[in-house]
């Protein structure tokens, strides 16, 4: 494969600020949950009364809130009904254990609700698992065989990638605005530093998919760089 001194550049001033925003989101993420994970919030309430204060706030029921082992693995599973929250998170009396808990509540509101851009993403989802798996093979199938249709098939699959983070921005940003609006409404964290935190913690999570969205840009870019300008040529 031949790369143009123009393509490298581009590959360049592209991909390599989407990895950098990547490390630096994770890194973020990381330290504000150290940080916010260490004190303690006034009202003493665990993850798990937050989480279900904030399915109260939006009279969501049948919802099931469980302990589960990790750090950060927190998550909604629709198909069961269930918020799943890292121990840590669980047991914790933290300002970062109630914001992350009631985003997660978040996630469940939105279910129960039919929230569209949910709607959006899982019908995304298989499209994009079809995608993560045969949409390079394809492309660079075509690539060597000559075949430019396929390359941009491939292409097309491999871009629901993209397309899945791109709709899941609007899902994770929302969860956090429920989170925050019942934490504001209901008093579950005093005024001033311990809800300043819960939101510092919030933002840096959802920082987390803005990075994911730019990484998944960088790689299509690189692939289109790559495969983009046609069939190989011998």
């Amino acid at each position: 494969m031949y790369l143009s001194a123009e393509s490298i550049y581009l590959y360049i001033i592209l991909v390599v600020p989407a990895l950098v925003l990547a490390i630096f989101a994770q890194i973020t993420v990381k330290s504000r949950y150290s940080k916010y994970s260490r004190i303690k919030n006034s009202r003493n309430l665990t993850g798990a009364q937050a989480a279900m204060n904030v399915l109260n706030y939006y009279g969501v029921t049948g919802v099931k809130i469980i302990p589960i082992k990790g750090t950060l693995t927190d998550n909604f599973n629709p198909r069961n009904n269930t918020i799943s929250l890292s121990e840590d998170i669980y047991y914790g009396t933290s300002v970062a254990s109630v914001g992350i808990a009631g985003h997660e509540a978040g996630h469940a509101a939105q279910h129960a609700e039919n929230y569209f851009p949910i709607k959006v993403r899982n019908a995304v989802i298989p499209v994009c698992n079809i995608g993560s798996w045969v949409g390079i093979p394809l492309a660079l199938i075509g690539y060597f065989l000559g075949i430019q249709g396929l390359i941009t098939i491939g292409l097309g699959l491999y871009a629901m990638i993209t397309v899945f983070q791109l709709v899941t921005l609007p899902v994770e940003f929302n969860a956090s605005r429920r989170s925050l609006k019942v934490i504001e409404e209901t008093g579950m964290l005093a005024d001033g530093e311990e809800r300043s935190g819960a939101k510092k913690v919030l933002t840096a999570a959802a920082m987390t998919y803005v990075a994911s969205l730019a990484v998944s840009l960088a790689n299509l870019l690189r692939f289109i760089i790559l495969l983009g300008g046609g069939s190989r040529r011998d």
